[in-house]
This record gives C-alpha cells, sequence and structure tokens, in this order.
C-alpha cells in the first residue's frame, strides 16, 4: 500500500499530468477550408459550471485551461452557433456552418421572446454592424437613404425624414432598446439626430404593428438595437470621422464586466459646418449642426435574470444664420436652436421556466426645443435678442410609459402567447400650445396567441384594448400568419386594423420660424385604418453558393388621415383627409458566393391615392413612384479587406396640391440616381478597423420640385435639396477587448 506521502506525491503527479496536457480547439470555415479569427468560444466546466469565454488568434486557435471535460460553444458572425464537449489534453477542430440568409440574426422587436429573424411570424429586415460600418453611415438618415421601399428626404429646420410603404413617418414607430423616441417635429422624428455611434444593429418590421405599439405604428416599427457588454472583462473603443463636405465626428466609450454586472459609458460629438450651392453668403441652405451624444447602462443578468438601467441623453445646436440685410449689408437676423432630448430606462427581464417570459418596462423621456433669435450689428460685433415675441420660444414635452408582458414561447409547442399592458403618457408645455399646457393618455391591454397546427403553419392573432384621453379609441385586432411548405419556402401573410390619435403638436402647437408657420388643430379627428401585407420567400443553396427570391405586397386603406395644408399665405395646419390609400410591392434577389462576394438587388412600386385627387369619373387613380436598390460586397481575403458598393434610383415621386384657385393639380419631385462606394480592412489582430470611401458619387445637390414651390419643405426656386454633392470620407476606430 502507498504511504500518505505517495497518495499526495501521486495526485500532485496527475495534476501535474493534466495541467500540462495541452487543450487546443481549432475553429473553421467548413465550405473554405480556412481559419476563422476572433470566433468567440464560451467554456462551461460540466462539474463545478465554471464558465471562460476566450477568442480565437488568427489561426482560429484556441488554447484551453480545464481541469475536467467541458461543454464548449463557439459562435461567429454569419455562421449556425455549435455546441460541442472537449476533455483535457484533447485537440478538437471545429468545422463551422455558415448560414445562408438570416437565420443566425437573432430579433427581438415585437417577439414572444428572442428568436431567429427567418423563425418570425413577422417580416423582420436586420441591418447589423457590418453594414452600418460599410455605408459609413453616422445617423438613421444616411443608413436608410439606400434600403428597398424607403425614401428619405430633407428639411433646413425640421431635419430628415423617410416614408415606408408610401406612409410619412408619423405613421412609423422608432424605437431605440424598445422605448419610443420623443421629440416629433411636423409629426416626423428627425432621423439626423439618431446617431450610429453605439448601434449593435437596426431591426425593420414593415406592417402594421399596432397591436403591440400602438400609435405611430401603422406603417412598421424601427428598432434600434444598442451595444450590451456580455463577455468582455474590459473593452474600449475610439472612433474618428471625417466628411469633406465639413464633418468632423469623435466618438469612444468603455465597458466593464465583474461577474455578473457590467457597466458602459459612451460619448460622442457630431459637427457638420453647413452648405450651401453657392458658398458666398453667411446663410446656409444645410443648416450647421454640432450634436453631443451620451449613452449609459448599468446591467446585472445571469442566466434567468435581467435587470438593466440606462440612460441616453442629446445634446444639438443647429444655428440659422440670416443673409445680410440691405441697404448697408451689415446687419442680419440669427436664429439658434437647442435641442435636448433623455430618454431614460428600467428594465426586468426574467425566464420563469425553459418557455415562459416575464418582461417589465418603464421610461421616463424628456424633449425641449428652445428658439432664440438675435438682431446682429457686424460693424459692431453686438447683438441682442429681439423683442418680438414670435422670435423666442421653448417647447418641452415629457413621456412615461410602463410596459409589461408575460409570454410562452417554444419552437416545439403548439401554443404560444403574450399578454401585457402599455401605458403611454405625453404632456406639453410653453407659450406657443393651447392654454401653455397639454397632457394625452393612452392606456392599453393587449393579447396575442400563436397556434401552430403543425410545425409548417404558424397563425397568430392579436388584440389590442385602449383608452385614450382625448378619443375614443376602438378595438385594434390583427391576423399573421406563416407557412413554410418547404424547407427552402415561405409565405407571410398579415392583416391589422390600426388607429393613431393625433399627436399634442399636431393638436396644439403653433409652429413658427423663418420657412414655416404651423398651426396646430384641436379639431382634428383620429385616423383609422386596414392594412394588409404578403411576402414570400425561396432559398436555394449549392456548395458555397446560395441564391434567394423574396417578392411582397401591401395595402393600407386610412380614414382621416392627418395632413398638412396652406390655410393662407405661408401659415399652414393640420387637417383630415376622410380616404387614404397606398399600394405596392416589390421583389429582392440576393445571390451569396461564401465567403467572398454578396449581391443584393430589388426593385419596388408604390402608389398612393387620396380623396384630393378623386377624378370627376370617380375612379380611384392611383400616383405610382418606384425605385431600385442594388448593393455589391466583395470580401478579399488574400489581402483581407471589403470593397462595398450601394446604388439606389428614386423614380419620380408624385405629390398632389392645391394651385391658386384652390384647385387639386399633380405635382412631383424629379427622379435621381445615388452611388456610395467604401472599402474597410481591419489591421492589427482586428484591433484598428480604416473605412475609406465616396458618397453621392453622383453629385445629387438639388433637383425640380413642382407642387411644392415656398411651402413648407422645398426652397424658393422650385426645388427641394436631397444632398451636398460628392464627398469623400474616412473612418477609423481603434478596439480593446480583455476577456
Amino acid at each position: 500500500m502507498l504511504s500518505k506521502q505517495g497518495v499526495v506525491f501521486l495526485l500532485l503527479l496527475i495534476s501535474f499530468r493534466i495541467s500540462a496536457q495541452k487543450t487546443t480547439v481549432q475553429v473553421f470555415d467548413k465550405s473554405t477550408q480556412t481559419a476563422l479569427p476572433n470566433a468567440n468560444v464560451c467554456i462551461e466546466n460540466m462539474n463545478n459550471k465554471s464558465k471562460q469565454y476566450k477568442i480565437s488568434d488568427l489561426h482560429g486557435k484556441v488554447d484551453l485551461n480545464i481541469t475536467g471535460k467541458s461543454e464548449i460553444a463557439i459562435s461567429f458572425m454569419g455562421f449556425e452557433r455549435k455546441i460541442d464537449t472537449i476533455s483535457p489534453g484533447q485537440f478538437k477542430r471545429i468545422m463551422m456552418e455558415p448560414t445562408s440568409y438570416q437565420a443566425n440574426q437573432v430579433v427581438i422587436t415585437a417577439q414572444y421572446a428572442p428568436m431567429k429573424a427567418d423563425n418570425s411570424i413577422y417580416k423582420v429586415n436586420v441591418i447589423d454592424i457590418n453594414a452600418i460600418t460599410e455605408k459609413g453611415a453616422t445617423n438613421l438618415k444616411e443608413l436608410l437613404g439606400t434600403e428597398l421601399n424607403i425614401r428619405t428626404s430633407e428639411d433646413a429646420v425640421l431635419g430628415s425624414t423617410m416614408t415606408l410603404q408610401g406612409l410619412s413617418g408619423e405613421h412609423i414607430k422608432f424605437l431605440i432598446d424598445g422605448v419610443p423616441v420623443i421629440g416629433r417635429m411636423d409629426g416626423n422624428i428627425d432621423l439626423s439626430q439618431l446617431n450610429m455611434f453605439n448601434v449593435d444593429h437596426i431591426e425593420i418590421v414593415e406592417g402594421p404593428m399596432s397591436v403591440i405599439y400602438g400609435s405611430n405604428a401603422l406603417a412598421g416599427a424601427v428598432n434600434i438595437i444598442t451595444k450590451e457588454n456580455k463577455k468582455s472583462v474590459l473593452s474600449g473603443n475610439i472612433e474618428g470621422y471625417y466628411e469633406s463636405v465639413g464633418t468632423y465626428n469623435l466618438s469612444g466609450g468603455f465597458s466593464t464586466r465583474i461577474k455578473n454586472s457590467s457597466f458602459s459609458l459612451n460619448v460622442a460629438r457630431n459637427f457638420f459646418s453647413g452648405f450651401s450651392l453657392a458658398d458666398t453668403s453667411r446663410a446656409k441652405l444645410w443648416n450647421p449642426k454640432r450634436q453631443y451624444n451620451t449613452d449609459f447602462y448599468y446591467m446585472y443578468d445571469k442566466k434567468n435574470f435581467k435587470l438593466k438601467i440606462s440612460a441616453i441623453y442629446f445634446n444639438e445646436l443647429m444655428p440659422d444664420k440670416g443673409a445680410l440685410m440691405a441697404p448697408y449689408y451689415e446687419t442680419a437676423f440669427d436664429q439658434y436652436f437647442y435641442t435636448n432630448r433623455l430618454s431614460t430606462k428600467l428594465e426586468f427581464t426574467s425566464r420563469l421556466n425553459h418557455d415562459k417570459f416575464l418582461n417589465l418596462l418603464g421610461s421616463y423621456s424628456y424633449y425641449n426645443r428652445i428658439k432664440n433669435t438675435w438682431y446682429n450689428d457686424l460693424t459692431t460685433l453686438n447683438r441682442h435678442l429681439t423683442t418680438n415675441t414670435a422670435d423666442q420660444d421653448t417647447s418641452v414635452f415629457d413621456a412615461y410609459m410602463f410596459k409589461a408582458s408575460f409570454s410562452k414561447s417554444n419552437d416545439s409547442s403548439k401554443l404560444d402567447y403574450q399578454a401585457g399592458l402599455d401605458f403611454n403618457i405625453e404632456d406639453g408645455e410653453g407659450k406657443r400650445i393651447l392654454n401653455n399646457q397639454q397632457s394625452i393618455g393612452d392606456y392599453a391591454a393587449f393579447v396575442s396567441g400563436q397556434y401552430k397546427p403543425f410545425q409548417k403553419l404558424g397563425i397568430q392573432p392579436g388584440l389590442r384594448y385602449a383608452y385614450n384621453t382625448k378619443y375614443n379609441a376602438p378595438l385594434v385586432y390583427s391576423i399573421n400568419i406563416k407557412y413554410d411548405p418547404f424547407k427552402s419556402v415561405n409565405v407571410r401573410l398579415s392583416y391589422a386594423r390600426g388607429f393613431r390619435s393625433p399627436s399634442l403638436k399636431e393638436l396644439y402647437l403653433y409652429f413658427v420660424d423663418v420657412n414655416h408657420d404651423v398651426l396646430g388643430n384641436p379639431d382634428l379627428q383620429a385616423e383609422h385604418s386596414h392594412n394588409f401585407n404578403f411576402s414570400g420567400a425561396y432559398n436555394f443553396s449549392r456548395n458555397k453558393s446560395y441564391f434567394t427570391i423574396e417578392a411582397n405586397l401591401f395595402y393600407n386603406y386610412i380614414q382621416n388621415i392627418i395632413t398638412l395644408a396652406q390655410k393662407a399665405g405661408l401659415l399652414y395646419t393640420y387637417i383630415n383627409i376622410d380616404d387614404y390609400r397606398t399600394q405596392g410591392g416589390g421583389i429582392t434577389l440576393t445571390y451569396k458566393l461564401h465567403p467572398r462576394f454578396t449581391w443584393v438587388t430589388g426593385w419596388a412600386l408604390s402608389g398612393l391615392y387620396n380623396s384630393l385627387s378623386k377624378q370627376e369619373s370617380g375612379l380611384v387613380r392611383y400616383a405610382y413612384t418606384n425605385d431600385i436598390s442594388s448593393e455589391w460586397r466583395y470580401n478579399n481575403l488574400k489581402y483581407k479587406f471589403t470593397l462595398s458598393v450601394f446604388y439606389k434610383y428614386n423614380s419620380r415621386l408624385p405629390q398632389f396640391y392645391l394651385d391658386q384657385n384652390n384647385q387639386v393639380k399633380e405635382g412631383y419631385v424629379d427622379e435621381y440616381h445615388t452611388l456610395d462606394v467604401t472599402i474597410k480592412r481591419n489591421f492589427f489582430k482586428d484591433m484598428i478597423q480604416l473605412t475609406l470611401g465616396g458618397k453621392n458619387l453622383f453629385d445629387n445637390k438639388n433637383i425640380i420640385s413642382l407642387g411644392n414651390t415656398g411651402g413648407v419643405h422645398s426652397t424658393s426656386d422650385g426645388t427641394v435639396p436631397v444632398g451636398w454633392g460628392r464627398t469623400w470620407f474616412a473612418g477609423l476606430t481603434c478596439y480593446f477587448n480583455k476577456y
């Protein structure tokens, strides 16, 4: 028998042999047989459940320090997640299967629980961080400008807006991590104020979402998902961006994770010097902007529990300098617009068991906009605020939100469901708001269920009942159907009843500046809608090639849609149009030769009709526009760079207007083409990323517009601004990660 000392020596020897055994995982791309650097590897000891996280090196290798049998999970963008086991001293080669389509994209917008995009009953378009970087997009307007079936526009004071399925921004729900964005001007969110400095990805759901999100969701929802640190002990980044038109951006941040707690702080400063076609005046067609952004969160999460406290702050200064005044051209009136937006959130999420989820979300948002008008004497350099009360203004809005939902979600279950409460209150105050203060509340309960009579078919009806403090809200209902007759084919069909109550600004705000004079209308009626959507997709793969063809159709009918109408001179007010319709569709083709080449091209057609344009014969005549979008990406494996090309054709956009005799006429915004080209390369083990490119290579500036001349969105010469011409940009990002 061994002595006590011998037993100790033997145990030490075994321990030494185990520790001396080299345990290695090497991660490969199965289709190309090449190593995958920077793959995420999670190792969990099967005995004590302790975890560690590692990143594969340039050769796809990860050296593990384990003392017992462990489970490993490997993930990499664009590949199916792999789970395997490994023992001390073992070498294991993991072959990763590339994903063809969006199967690897996990989406959360309007879902019962996070799920892969191709499994969602909704059609969800995901724009990931790679696409954001490759486009050189600094804000949401630049990012969406080349997307199919989306059209963006610009206003010198109100900012940039978009349309989706022929419906404008007041019918689109804009969210940041599930919280509605406050601060609509003319019913729209200024997309140039939604910066991309700390964004992980964007989820766009086309089609009515009124059951889940209530008002402002008739055309769809755009959810901006910010980054979260779930693995790094310490990570940081700093990014600089320059564009030749006079854009200078700088951002940076860090995050840390200690056990189950993580903390993150990010800041950014964006500056744009302004632009005019002829740079001979202090007045600019595109006003200068200075923006500050701050993003903070604290998160505590365990396996089935998550608590997150976050705050996002935005500050913008936009000077609108006036032209020098006759006769001596030594004085001018200048306007300064200050915007502050704060959004705070407290979110609690819990997995009650393997398929039941509880989510509680509370939010407070604050928005104010200050306008100051100054009289400048440029000979003495003195200035003072003007005495006209209409020249000075402050409007303040507060929004309170509470949302609670209980969900059951299980891929193998025949019946899943979700039930919840959604309370929203908005307060507004200011001297240009009727009676200086107004408030509107919307208190709703919603329920939906997804029934799968068999695995290939899902049917999801939904109901929402709301009490609105200003309007009688109807029962809102919807039904979504997803059918997958074959593995390579999926079909989605949806119908929804919609409701939108007018906003406080549409009802009560009197908005005045040098180009706009918009009067709220407290007699507005609420909008009611019926919305239909259909989409079908066919996927095909062979070897390294992947092909997708997708088609979609939509029809939207809105009663009492709210729009601006000219009242007298430059005075506009909001009115209801009793019959407004949009219809159209499109087709998209995608081809991927993994991992070198991706080509996506699509065509979309959108028609619009309103009762003002009805012909004397009583026929319903739609005015159609179409757009073509195409993207090419080439990934050079030898020199490790990505070349991307983005093209968009916007055809002539029809618009109806009233002439001086109050007769309905059809005008248009002229057609134009856009082309952006970028090249991206990583250096020093992906710690540095350099992006170079050119935007608006067709040099678009102002294009012809008939029907809005002198109105709220156009220039005095019968044109509308669509760009500031051809520009060149450079972006440099430095990353640091410690695991």
